[in-house]
C-alpha cells in the first residue's frame, strides 16, 4: 500500500517557503504522493491556491513524490485547455502526475466559470473520454455533445499516455459516479467507511467487467487524519485502511490549526509512528 500525504495548503495559505519545505520533507520522508485540493472560485473553501500551477511549482523543487490534485472540478473547466494545462505539468514534473477529478457541489462556482452544473456528470464521463485521446494522439476528431474537435490536438504530449484519472465523490456515491469510476477511471477516492468499502467495490468491478475492464486495474485510495486522535487511534484506522484492500492512503495533518514548523513535526512523527507500528 503506497501512503503519501496532503498538503495543508488551507493553514500553510501564502507561506511558499513552508509549502516547499512541507513537500520536500514528505518526499525525503518517503511518502509517495501528496495530493493538493482544488478551488477556482469558491469563497466558502477557504484559502486555496490552484492546483496545476502550485504543483508545477512543487515539481522544481522536488523529484520523485507523485504529483496529486484531488480533486479537479473537471465539468466546470474547458476540456481542451485542461488537457493541456495537465500535460504540461506531467511533462515538467517527469511523468508524476496522477489526476484526481470530481463534478463538485457549489452551483455558484460553475456559474461563475459560465458551465451549466445540471450537466455535469455527462459532460465529466465525456471529457474523461477525450481527455485520454488528446493525451495519447497527435490529431483528433471527436464530436461529443459537449466538445468538439475537429483535426487538432496538444503539443508536447505528456509523458504519461495517457495521464491516470482517479474519481472522487461522496461518501455513499451515486450508481452514476460508480459507473464512471467502473468505465472510465484509474482509480477512485473512496471516502466511504472501511466497512462500506466491499459493497461499493463489488459494484465497481462489476461496471469495469461490462466495459471489458479488468478490476483489478483500478486502484483505490482512503484517508487518514491525526487531529484529535492519539497514535493508537489513527494507527487503527490505518490499520482498517488497509485491511479493505485500498491500494494507495493519504495521512493528513491540517484540520487542528498548527503552525508551519507543527505540520512539519507532525509529518516527521507520522512517519516514526508508521515505521515503528
Amino acid at each position: 500500500m503506497k501512503i503519501g500525504v496532503s498538503l495543508p495548503v488551507r493553514e500553510l495559505r501564502d507561506d511558499l517557503g513552508a509549502i516547499r519545505e512541507f513537500a520536500q520533507l514528505a518526499e525525503e520522508l518517503g511518502f509517495t504522493h501528496l495530493r493538493v485540493p482544488d478551488q477556482v472560485a469558491r469563497k466558502d473553501s477557504g484559502h486555496l491556491h490552484e492546483p496545476l500551477t502550485l504543483l508545477s511549482w512543487i515539481a522544481a523543487c522536488t523529484t520523485s513524490i507523485e504529483l496529486v490534485p484531488s480533486v479537479i472540478v473537471l465539468p466546470a473547466r474547458q476540456t481542451v485547455l485542461f488537457a493541456k494545462q495537465a500535460a504540461e505539468l506531467d511533462l515538467l514534473s517527469g511523468g508524476r502526475l496522477r489526476l484526481g477529478i470530481g463534478l463538485g457541489t457549489s452551483r455558484r462556482e460553475y456559474g461563475s466559470l459560465g458551465q451549466d452544473y445540471k450537466t455535469r456528470g455527462r459532460r465529466c464521463s465525456e471529457q474523461m473520454q477525450l481527455l485520454k485521446r488528446l493525451w495519447t494522439e497527435q490529431e483528433v476528431t471527436f464530436e461529443g455533445e459537449f466538445d468538439r474537435v475537429k483535426e487538432n490536438g496538444i503539443d508536447p504530449l505528456p509523458i504519461q499516455r495517457p495521464i491516470p484519472m482517479w474519481i472522487g465523490g461522496a461518501s455513499s456515491p451515486a450508481r452514476s459516479v460508480l459507473e464512471r469510476i467502473g468505465r472510465h477511471a484509474d482509480g477512485w477516492f473512496a471516502l466511504c467507511a472501511p466497512e462500506e468499502y466491499a459493497e461499493i467495490r463489488a459494484r465497481i468491478d462489476a461496471f469495469a467487467r461490462e466495459a471489458g475492464r479488468d478490476p483489478a486495474d483500478i486502484g483505490a485510495e482512503s484517508g487518514v487524519g491525526i487531529r484529535d486522535r492519539t497514535d493508537a487511534e489513527w494507527l487503527g484506522i490505518v490499520a482498517a485502511r488497509r485491511a479493505t484492500g485500498v491500494t494507495h492512503l493519504c495521512m493528513r495533518t491540517l484540520g487542528g490549526g498548527l503552525s508551519a514548523s507543527g505540520h512539519l513535526e507532525a509529518l516527521a512523527h507520522i512517519r516514526k509512528v508508521l515505521d515503528n507500528g
